[in-house]
């Protein structure tokens, strides 16, 4: 089969490449580096010919209010035009759990009108959503760091690791189209205070988090389910501590 990933230079996407050529499938890695940009649509024909699958886990390269908005939805509209031109059986995009929960947040807005245009368009889709990356863990450390403390809401997340969600989305390329929204996450529940502080550990990190019922994440309030999945959500094998152990011994 052959396969379009938009994002291929991303954390998700170079994982996700590697893993559907080991598969024998045709991979069309597609990024500004290779001359496609979703956003101005440069490319993006050419690269979609004879595609059966589009993969999309681009990222927005800003997280400011307009650049974001702009991103996810000048892209979307663009793949699934060039996917409705093409013949395109299938457009599988990577998304996160809680988008229509965190409205505060510009990234959930933009998100959520990235999976409306998926929902509306022609094309049959499968939208992953997926909670929190191990790998950013760092990024929400400094979020709250203030000098050597960090100030973390006392919400729960269910962190899962960035292997295991290219799985999932490799998994979505060579199934049928769902048309549908999945959620996927970690093993384990936690709140973020906690589980900074482990991550923090790990890496022999001195500073010290301070668990605040009113921090914000990335400028929005959370609640106890703002960033879990539901019930029906699959849960991935790999713990925190074994994302850390693994990491610790490849570095």
């Amino acid at each position: 089969m052959k396969i379009l990933v938009v994002g291929a230079t991303g954390l998700i996407g170079a994982k996700a490449v590697e893993k559907l050529r080991k598969l024998g499938h045709e991979v069309v890695p597609a990024s500004r580096s290779s001359g496609v940009n979703a956003v101005s649509g440069e490319g993006l024909s050419s690269a979609m010919q004879g595609v059966e699958v589009v993969l999309d886990v681009a990222n927005s390269p800003s997280f400011e209010e307009s650049a974001v908005m702009e991103f996810f939805e000048k892209s979307t509209r663009n793949m699934l035009a060039a996917e409705s031109t093409h013949g395109v059986k299938h457009h599988v995009a990577l998304s996160v759990v809680g988008t229509e929960r965190l409205q505060d947040s510009a990234y959930f807005r933009a998100k959520q009108v990235q999976e409306k245009l998926i929902r509306s368009g022609t094309t049959p889709f499968t939208i992953v959503q997926a909670t929190q990356f191990f790998e950013f863990l760092e990024g929400i450390a400094q979020s709250g760091t203030v000098g050597q403390f960090v100030h973390l809401p006392l919400a729960y997340m269910q962190p899962i690791a960035a292997d295991d969600v290219a799985d999932e989305m490799v998994a979505a390329c060579v199934s049928a189209p769902l048309n549908a929204t999945i959620e996927i996450g970690g093993p384990e529940r936690v709140r973020m205070s906690e589980i900074i502080e482990r991550f923090l550990k790990s890496r022999n990190d001195g500073r010290q988090v301070v668990a605040e019922e009113k921090a914000l994440y990335f400028g929005a309030k959370l609640n106890d389910l703002t960033l879990l999945p539901g019930v029906a959500g699959k849960l991935s094998a790999t713990s925190f501590d074994k994302w850390a152990q693994n990491r610790n011994e490849n570095n």
